[in-house]
């Protein structure tokens, strides 16, 4: 999951140096987080990302791919892993997210067919991205404040014939069972209700149905696909590193609205040190949907 928002910040004159540092560290904090999430999020669901990339309905292999919102890479890695000849354009407004994007492509000893570039969707004038055959968003639409003026700048920079997917996930993954834990069941859904109105404020896309949004702009929809995520703690170990980031990140955004109690027992399953440490349980789960919407130049 990436945010394609640049993360701005409004430095009036009474903004002292010292405070100005403050700000940017804790920035610079937040990317490293998401980044880490992102990593993550490939990892866990590498197999679910790489079964939309073969499902979806192209004519001809891509040769060029840009990647709006990539984040750290899941995308842009299972593009390159699927179609061998093709070259990716990496779009996205975090420079530590392309950063990160870039060593990977280098130890990969696939830096020579990916091209980073930094950039806001939000923006009016985006930077020349080519005549992609294929363009990808996964994740990243959603957090757009006017994505209907983003998908009429993709059908305008897509080839004759090309193809745009999106992706979104239904929602954040859940990962506790739902009897979890034991002296406060029900925990996870009350911390994301608790955050509920902060996205319905901020990404008032979240969820939407794209397919009205990509006829309305000129394109012809070719297929939809939902796929349900149940990825099993025990398969991969990874899972309770994604739920600890994961959780900790809602923690932030649902603190004032839990109660004592629930706060508490989030406060547990964070705390690495604790016996109840969501790292030490062994009934982790990543369950979510995913749907990709495929469309062509109509």
């Amino acid at each position: 999951m990436t945010n394609a928002h640049p993360h701005t910040h409004h430095h009036g004159a009474q903004h002292d140096h010292h405070q100005h540092d403050h700000q940017h560290d804790h920035h610079q904090q937040d990317d490293a987080g998401q980044a880490e999430i992102l990593d993550l999020d490939a990892e866990v669901l590498g197999e679910h990302i790489a079964s939309i990339t073969a499902w979806l309905p192209l004519k001809t292999s891509p040769r060029h791919i840009v990647d709006l919102g990539s984040g750290t890479g899941a995308g842009t890695f299972a593009l390159l892993d699927r179609f061998p000849e093709a070259h990716v354009t990496a779009v996205d407004a975090s420079p530590g997210h392309l950063q990160r994007l870039r060593k990977k492509a280098c130890a990969q000893d696939a830096d020579d067919r990916v091209r980073t570039v930094q950039a806001d969707l939000d923006a009016a004038d985006w930077p020349d991205l080519g005549m992609p055959d294929l363009v990808w968003a996964s994740a990243s639409m959603h957090h757009l404040a006017d994505p209907d003026r983003a998908l009429r700048a993709i059908h305008d920079m897509l080839a004759p014939g090309g193809l745009l997917a999106v992706v979104e996930l239904a929602d954040f993954p859940r990962f506790l069972p739902e009897n979890a834990p034991e002296d406060r069941p029900g925990l996870e859904d009350r911390c994301h209700a608790a955050t509920a109105h902060l996205h319905a404020e901020h990404m008032p896309h979240r969820g939407a149905d794209w397919g009205p949004m990509l006829i309305a702009a000129g394109f012809a929809l070719e297929g939809k696909r939902t796929i349900a995520v149940n990825v099993q703690g025990a398969r991969n170990e990874a899972i309770g590193r994604y739920a600890l980031s994961g959780l900790q990140r809602i923690r932030g955004a649902a603190a004032h609205a839990l109660a004592a109690a629930d706060l508490a027992a989030l406060d547990r399953l964070l705390d690495t040190d604790s016996p109840h440490s969501i790292l030490r349980r062994d009934d982790l789960s990543v369950r979510t949907e995913r749907t990709v919407w495929a469309a062509r130049l109509s």
